[in-house]
């Protein structure tokens, strides 16, 4: 499998049982114009539609396949094996990925000042690029911890989905390869596959892209920014989890994360493939949506 991660690959040999983390340190404070620019893009933030994922059951994971190395039914890696039914009752989901806009109003509201990471990529993009506000307030949250994703989920009176719900949200009850179904992705189903020599992300609002839109109608379940999940990185988890419910192995090193980012190969965008990264981890990668 050619190496595709938009987050670091995790291997079974690094795999190793720690306590949770405490929180990253917020940023400095931002000069007086970045402030302004902070603020507009704060006023202009809008909150996602929540879809309903009915009770049932739905294919999890993958099956093994051997004989197609570069196939797109050939598993990640053995982490999403085996596949199996696994019954999950009714939740809610975020039809979008959390803003940028949203994730400034919640760190605004925590007086905390946003990463001195977020704050440097801002500033250039507003004064190098010409990126306004409003499409700013529209990209994917990033440079987020799972901590703050965790906590900005809890004052919706949400949390973040497990890795079981982000699943069966993304391909639905029978198992889709991909959240629009078996056809390979392009780039009007998907924001993959993007290059920029200053590693700038190439980002796509998070309610654009229908064409790629998942059976319950979430948007960017492949692509645009991976995504934090509750659950701990369990590499042998599918083997023992329950059938009914599963949230995870009950302590990790790693946080799961999903779904592909905008730098992704196409096999990340996979709704079964599977990838994990530090909780305290901020990158230009990895957003989040909440559930309940």
């Amino acid at each position: 499998m050619p190496p595709c991660c938009a987050w670091p690959v995790i291997t079974l040999s690094l795999l190793v049982i720690i306590e949770s983390p405490s929180n990253v340190e917020a940023g400095s404070k931002p000069s007086p114009e970045l402030a302004r620019h902070l603020t507009e893009i704060v006023t202009l933030a809008r909150t996602s539609p929540m879809m309903t994922i009915p009770a049932g059951a739905f294919l999890l994971g993958s099956n093994r396949v051997d004989n197609d190395p570069y196939g797109g039914r050939t598993q990640f890696d053995d982490t999403e094996l085996p596949q199996h039914r696994v019954w999950l009752d009714a939740y809610e989901i975020d039809r979008d990925e959390v803003s940028l806009g949203e994730y400034l109003a919640f760190l605004q509201k925590q007086n905390v000042h946003p990463s001195d990471e977020l704050q440097k990529l801002l500033w250039h993009v507003i004064t190098v690029h010409s990126v306004s506000g409003q499409t700013l307030s529209r990209w994917p949250a990033l440079y987020v911890t799972w901590a703050e994703a965790n906590h900005l989920c809890a004052t919706k009176h949400a949390r973040l989905p497990t890795e079981a719900e982000w699943e069966k949200a993304a391909r639905g009850s029978e198992g889709f390869l991909y959240p629009w179904g078996d056809a390979t992705p392009s780039s009007t189903r998907a924001m993959f596959g993007q290059h920029h020599v200053h590693e700038i992300p190439i980002l796509a609002a998070v309610d654009s892209y229908e064409e790629g839109k998942s059976p319950y109608g979430l948007h960017h379940m492949a692509g645009n920014i991976a995504e934090w999940v509750q659950d701990w990185f369990g590499f042998d988890y599918y083997a023992y989890m329950p059938e009914r419910n599963p949230s995870g192995p009950p302590i990790g090193r790693y946080k799961s994360v999903r779904g592909g980012s905008w730098k992704s190969r196409r096999v990340m965008l996979r709704t079964a493939t599977r990838g994990g990264a530090s909780p305290d981890q901020r990158a230009a990668t990895i957003g989040f949506r909440c559930a309940r």
